[in-house]
């Protein structure tokens, strides 16, 4: 009997986004975990490698000149200059993912997933929410990571990109992260509603 076809089954793109302390990161690679067939998108950057980066697992690496001509011809999906460093979604790696009929992740924020669904409607876009501002607001500071300013200044950076993402039309579900394992199993019950 012969092996079946990998590529009869479509591939799927799944952009998930959401603000900082949401929990979109861990719901992602809980997906990933769960989905047979799915890989995490892999972005192109010009940020200095360190001894920890793995290339072309964490990223691919080059420098301005190379990514300004992989921009030019086009080959983004998405693309951000993020503090002086540019990141970008290689196209031609996610479209032979898809061809191969994976589930390709791609872990972005709002902007991004508006241009990837330029790019590529059929994409499924996630938003992962917080239950409520006040909890997303005690999310951010239980990080620990930044003083009063930067947690009021990430706090309306996060409630303007929710309210971009719900006008946007570039997102088809919207999961709640209320408790994590339940918002892993709705968003694996999300794709593999949306694969058949």
């Amino acid at each position: 009997m012969s092996e079946p076809d990998a590529r009869a089954r479509p591939g799927l793109l799944v952009v998930i986004s959401g603000p900082s302390g949401a929990g979109k990161t861990t719901i992602a690679r809980g997906l990933e975990r769960r989905i047979a067939g799915s890989v995490f998108s892999v972005s192109m950057t010009t940020r200095p490698r360190t001894d920890r980066d793995r290339e072309g697992v964490d990223y691919f690496f080059v420098d301005s000149d190379r990514f300004e001509q992989v921009r030019a011809d086009g080959g983004f999906l998405e693309w951000a200059d993020v503090f002086g460093r540019r990141y970008g979604t290689p196209r031609a790696w996610v479209e032979q993912q898809l061809i191969e009929g994976k589930v390709v992740i791609l872990e972005i924020d709002v902007a991004g997933g508006k241009q990837v669904h330029e790019r590529i409607p059929e994409m499924l876009g996630l938003l992962v929410l917080p239950p409520s501002e006040e909890a997303l607001l005690d999310r951010l500071r239980a990080r620990g990571r930044d003083d009063e300013d930067e947690i009021a200044r990430r706090f309306a950076q996060a409630k303007s990109e929710m309210a971009e993402a719900r006008a946007c039309g570039a997102y088809d579900e919207f999961v709640v992260n209320d408790d994590l394992d339940r918002a892993i199993e709705e968003a694996v019950a999300i794709v593999r509603r949306r694969r058949g």
